[in-house]
Protein backbone atom coordinates (compact mmCIF):
# COMPACT_ATOMS: atom_id res chain seq x y z
CA UNK A 1 0.00 0.00 0.00
CA UNK A 2 2.72 2.49 0.73
CA UNK A 3 4.11 1.36 -2.09
CA UNK A 4 1.23 2.34 -4.13
CA UNK A 5 1.02 6.12 -2.56
CA UNK A 6 4.80 6.47 -2.99
CA UNK A 7 4.48 5.84 -6.79
CA UNK A 8 1.07 8.10 -7.04
CA UNK A 9 3.09 10.91 -5.20
CA UNK A 10 6.16 10.83 -8.02
CA UNK A 11 3.89 10.45 -10.77
CA UNK A 12 1.78 13.97 -9.66
CA UNK A 13 4.81 15.79 -8.50
CA UNK A 14 6.36 15.05 -12.18
CA UNK A 15 3.49 15.77 -13.86
CA UNK A 16 3.58 18.74 -11.82
CA UNK A 17 6.84 19.73 -12.97
CA UNK A 18 5.95 19.29 -16.23
CA UNK A 19 2.91 21.72 -15.89
CA UNK A 20 5.29 24.44 -14.34
CA UNK A 21 8.06 23.61 -17.28
CA UNK A 22 4.84 24.69 -20.01
CA UNK A 23 4.22 27.47 -18.43
CA UNK A 24 7.50 28.77 -17.75
CA UNK A 25 8.27 27.98 -21.48
CA UNK A 26 5.36 30.10 -22.57
CA UNK A 27 6.09 32.84 -20.53
CA UNK A 28 9.28 33.12 -21.21
CA UNK A 29 8.69 33.03 -24.77
CA UNK A 30 5.19 35.33 -24.64
CA UNK A 31 8.97 38.04 -22.73
CA UNK A 32 11.01 37.49 -26.09
CA UNK A 33 8.25 38.35 -28.28
CA UNK A 34 7.12 41.41 -26.37
CA UNK A 35 10.89 42.54 -25.75
CA UNK A 36 11.21 42.29 -29.38
CA UNK A 37 8.54 44.30 -30.40
CA UNK A 38 9.50 47.21 -27.95
CA UNK A 39 12.55 46.84 -29.55
CA UNK A 40 11.08 47.21 -33.26
CA UNK A 41 9.33 50.47 -31.53
CA UNK A 42 11.94 52.19 -30.17
CA UNK A 43 14.13 51.57 -33.26
CA UNK A 44 11.38 52.77 -35.22
CA UNK A 45 11.13 56.28 -32.61
CA UNK A 46 14.93 56.56 -32.92
CA UNK A 47 14.57 56.66 -37.18
CA UNK A 48 11.77 59.12 -36.48
CA UNK A 49 13.52 61.68 -34.39
CA UNK A 50 16.49 61.98 -36.67
CA UNK A 51 14.46 62.05 -39.66
CA UNK A 52 12.69 65.26 -37.79
CA UNK A 53 16.00 66.42 -36.66
CA UNK A 54 17.89 66.06 -40.10
CA UNK A 55 14.55 68.67 -41.73
CA UNK A 56 16.06 71.53 -39.30
CA UNK A 57 19.11 71.57 -41.94
CA UNK A 58 16.64 73.00 -44.79
CA UNK A 59 17.11 76.31 -43.05
CA UNK A 60 18.65 78.37 -45.32
CA UNK A 61 22.66 78.81 -44.29
CA UNK A 62 22.33 82.49 -45.69
CA UNK A 63 20.21 83.45 -41.93
CA UNK A 64 21.21 80.85 -39.78
CA UNK A 65 24.53 79.31 -39.11
CA UNK A 66 23.86 75.67 -37.14
CA UNK A 67 26.73 75.15 -33.88
CA UNK A 68 26.76 71.12 -33.59
CA UNK A 69 28.48 71.72 -30.61
CA UNK A 70 26.17 73.69 -28.94
CA UNK A 71 23.27 72.63 -31.00
CA UNK A 72 21.57 75.77 -31.44
CA UNK A 73 21.13 78.11 -34.72
CA UNK A 74 23.05 81.57 -34.43
CA UNK A 75 21.18 84.18 -36.14
CA UNK A 76 23.46 84.93 -39.18
CA UNK A 77 22.67 88.55 -38.92
CA UNK A 78 24.90 90.48 -36.19
CA UNK A 79 22.96 93.47 -34.68
CA UNK A 80 24.81 96.04 -32.37
CA UNK A 81 22.53 98.03 -29.85
CA UNK A 82 23.52 100.55 -27.56
CA UNK A 83 23.89 99.48 -23.83
CA UNK A 84 20.77 99.03 -22.28
CA UNK A 85 18.51 99.28 -25.12
CA UNK A 86 16.00 96.09 -26.44
CA UNK A 87 14.07 98.45 -29.23
CA UNK A 88 15.27 96.96 -32.48
CA UNK A 89 14.72 100.62 -33.84
CA UNK A 90 17.99 101.46 -31.85
CA UNK A 91 20.12 98.98 -33.43
CA UNK A 92 23.61 100.69 -34.58
CA UNK A 93 23.70 100.19 -38.42
CA UNK A 94 24.87 102.09 -41.44
CA UNK A 95 21.87 100.75 -43.19
CA UNK A 96 18.85 99.59 -40.61
CA UNK A 97 16.22 99.54 -43.17
CA UNK A 98 18.79 96.50 -44.89
CA UNK A 99 19.49 95.36 -41.42
CA UNK A 100 15.70 95.05 -40.11
CA UNK A 101 15.03 93.42 -43.79
CA UNK A 102 17.21 90.67 -43.14
CA UNK A 103 15.95 89.97 -39.86
CA UNK A 104 12.45 89.77 -41.61
CA UNK A 105 13.37 87.29 -43.99
CA UNK A 106 15.11 85.25 -41.28
CA UNK A 107 11.53 85.18 -39.55
CA UNK A 108 10.03 84.73 -42.82
CA UNK A 109 12.27 81.67 -43.32
CA UNK A 110 11.21 79.80 -40.08
CA UNK A 111 7.67 80.42 -40.96
CA UNK A 112 8.52 78.39 -44.38
CA UNK A 113 10.69 75.54 -42.77
CA UNK A 114 7.42 75.18 -40.27
CA UNK A 115 5.07 75.01 -43.32
CA UNK A 116 6.69 72.86 -45.10
CA UNK A 117 7.23 70.46 -42.04
CA UNK A 118 3.48 70.50 -40.84
CA UNK A 119 3.73 67.00 -40.06
CA UNK A 120 5.82 67.35 -37.32
CA UNK A 121 5.71 69.19 -33.82
CA UNK A 122 8.47 71.42 -33.21
CA UNK A 123 9.20 74.05 -30.26
CA UNK A 124 10.78 77.27 -31.11
CA UNK A 125 12.58 78.71 -28.96
CA UNK A 126 14.30 82.79 -29.79
CA UNK A 127 16.79 83.36 -27.47
CA UNK A 128 18.23 86.86 -27.11
CA UNK A 129 21.69 87.58 -25.29
CA UNK A 130 23.57 90.26 -24.13
CA UNK A 131 27.36 91.60 -24.10
CA UNK A 132 29.42 92.13 -20.67
CA UNK A 133 29.76 95.74 -19.90
CA UNK A 134 28.33 98.13 -17.22
CA UNK A 135 25.09 97.69 -17.60
CA UNK A 136 23.33 95.97 -14.81
CA UNK A 137 20.51 93.97 -15.92
CA UNK A 138 21.81 92.39 -18.97
CA UNK A 139 19.56 89.01 -18.06
CA UNK A 140 16.48 91.23 -18.33
CA UNK A 141 17.68 93.05 -21.53
CA UNK A 142 18.29 90.01 -23.23
CA UNK A 143 14.91 89.04 -22.34
CA UNK A 144 13.22 91.70 -24.15
CA UNK A 145 15.78 91.86 -27.24
CA UNK A 146 13.93 88.29 -27.75
CA UNK A 147 10.78 89.65 -27.62
CA UNK A 148 11.39 92.29 -29.61
CA UNK A 149 12.41 90.08 -32.03
CA UNK A 150 9.39 88.35 -32.02
CA UNK A 151 7.32 91.17 -31.86
CA UNK A 152 9.12 92.86 -34.76
CA UNK A 153 8.31 89.21 -36.66
CA UNK A 154 4.60 89.34 -35.81
CA UNK A 155 3.41 91.99 -35.28
CA UNK A 156 5.35 94.63 -37.77
CA UNK A 157 6.22 91.70 -40.41
CA UNK A 158 2.97 90.01 -40.24
CA UNK A 159 4.92 86.26 -39.79
CA UNK A 160 2.58 83.45 -38.50
CA UNK A 161 4.78 80.24 -37.33
CA UNK A 162 1.18 78.08 -37.55
CA UNK A 163 -0.01 75.69 -34.98
CA UNK A 164 2.41 73.10 -35.72
CA UNK A 165 5.03 75.11 -33.08
CA UNK A 166 5.31 75.95 -29.67
CA UNK A 167 7.21 79.10 -28.69
CA UNK A 168 9.01 80.07 -26.24
CA UNK A 169 11.09 83.51 -25.47
CA UNK A 170 14.06 83.35 -23.07
CA UNK A 171 17.20 85.80 -22.60
CA UNK A 172 20.66 83.95 -21.63
CA UNK A 173 22.22 87.61 -20.37
CA UNK A 174 25.64 88.43 -20.33
CA UNK A 175 27.16 84.87 -19.14
CA UNK A 176 27.97 86.12 -15.76
CA UNK A 177 25.58 83.46 -13.73
CA UNK A 178 27.90 80.95 -16.07
CA UNK A 179 24.24 79.37 -17.55
CA UNK A 180 26.69 77.37 -19.47
CA UNK A 181 25.41 79.59 -22.67
CA UNK A 182 26.69 79.78 -25.72
CA UNK A 183 29.60 82.41 -25.93
CA UNK A 184 32.21 83.95 -27.89
CA UNK A 185 35.12 85.54 -27.07
CA UNK A 186 34.53 88.73 -28.33
CA UNK A 187 31.70 90.42 -26.54
CA UNK A 188 30.30 92.49 -29.01
CA UNK A 189 29.79 89.67 -31.19
CA UNK A 190 27.09 88.31 -28.20
CA UNK A 191 25.20 90.83 -28.61
CA UNK A 192 22.94 88.50 -31.24
CA UNK A 193 20.00 85.52 -31.06
CA UNK A 194 20.19 82.20 -30.78
CA UNK A 195 17.55 80.33 -32.44
CA UNK A 196 16.04 76.64 -31.03
CA UNK A 197 14.01 73.95 -32.89
CA UNK A 198 13.44 71.31 -31.15
CA UNK A 199 11.13 69.02 -32.53
CA UNK A 200 8.54 67.54 -29.87
CA UNK A 201 8.55 64.05 -30.72
CA UNK A 202 12.20 63.75 -29.00
CA UNK A 203 10.24 64.83 -25.48
CA UNK A 204 7.22 62.22 -26.71
CA UNK A 205 9.64 59.65 -26.56
CA UNK A 206 11.46 60.29 -23.73
CA UNK A 207 8.24 60.22 -21.86
CA UNK A 208 7.02 57.07 -23.47
CA UNK A 209 10.04 55.15 -22.15
CA UNK A 210 9.59 56.41 -18.79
Amino acid sequence: MAHKKESFFWTSYSDLMTSLFFVMLVLFILVIVLLHKRMEATEAQLQEIKKVEESTKDLNKDYFEYRPEYKKYVLNIQVRYPAGKSDLNTIISYDKDWQLNKLANAGQEIQNFLDNHRENQYVLIVEGQASRDNYTYNYELSYQRALALMRFWVEYRGINFGNNCEILISGSGDGKLDTHSMREEEETENQRFLIHILPKNIFESTNEKK
